[in-house]
Formats: structure tokens, C-alpha cells, sequence
């Protein structure tokens, strides 16, 4: 009975593993698309960074504002593109990219600081 659920978890595996490489080539197309969308919303922020005149951005807004995301959705972007040649590698890339979620939890930290010095200051002055 053991050797059954041994030979059935086996097949099981190589089939999920199967259908994975298979499909790899829509999901790439998906990722790769975030990627490009990922860039393009990363110049437009880059872009009104620089325009803006409220506020003289420094290097810790510059970097994980203008720097960081972009280049988190070009590794994404890229690997999309290698992934039909170079899968595993283009793995690693997408894995990479996870770097976008220490970057958004730093911005919300950020964004949660300015909002509770803003209101501070503003019952300081009433």
C-alpha cells in the first residue's frame, strides 16, 4: 500500500511540474507585462519627484521611491523575456522582484509617519 501513495505522489509531482513549464510562457507574458507597467508608473513618480516644488526630495525618497521600484520591474520585466530560454534563471529574477514588497512596506510606513506628524502639528497649532 505504501508503494501505491509513493508511485501516485510521484506522478502527481511531475505532472504539476509538467503543466508549470507549459504554461511558463502565458505567466511570463503576464509578469512581464507587470514589469512594463511597473516601469512606466516608476518614471511617471521619477518624473513629478522632480517637477514638484512643495518639497525637496532626499536620497532615501529618491532611492526607494525612484530607484528601487523601477529597477524591481526591469529584473521583472527581463526575466519575463529570458524565461522561454532560461527558466530557472528567469525564476530567480521573479524572486528577485520580492524585493517590491519590502520596498511598498517601507513607503507605507512612510506615508503612515507623515500622516500622524501632520496631524500632530496641525492640533499643536489649534
Amino acid at each position: 500500500m505504501g508503494n501505491f501513495y509513493l508511485i501516485v505522489g510521484g506522478a502527481s509531482g511531475a505532472l504539476i511540474g509538467l503543466q508549470f513549464v507549459v504554461m511558463i510562457t502565458t505567466v511570463a507574458v503576464v509578469w512581464g507585462l507587470a514589469g512594463l507597467g511597473g516601469l512606466t508608473y516608476g518614471a511617471m513618480v521619477a518624473r513629478r519627484m522632480r517637477l514638484q516644488s512643495a518639497y525637496q526630495p532626499v536620497l532615501e525618497d529618491w532611492l526607494f521611491h525612484g530607484w528601487l521600484p523601477p529597477t524591481a520591474y526591469a529584473v521583472l520585466a527581463l526575466s519575463a523575456f529570458a524565461a522561454p530560454s532560461h527558466l530557472h534563471e528567469a525564476l530567480f529574477g521573479v524572486a528577485g522582484a520580492v524585493l517590491l514588497l519590502f520596498i511598498g512596506i517601507h513607503n507605507a510606513w512612510d506615508a503612515v509617519a507623515y500622516l500622524v506628524n501632520r496631524r500632530n502639528s496641525q492640533g499643536e497649532q489649534r
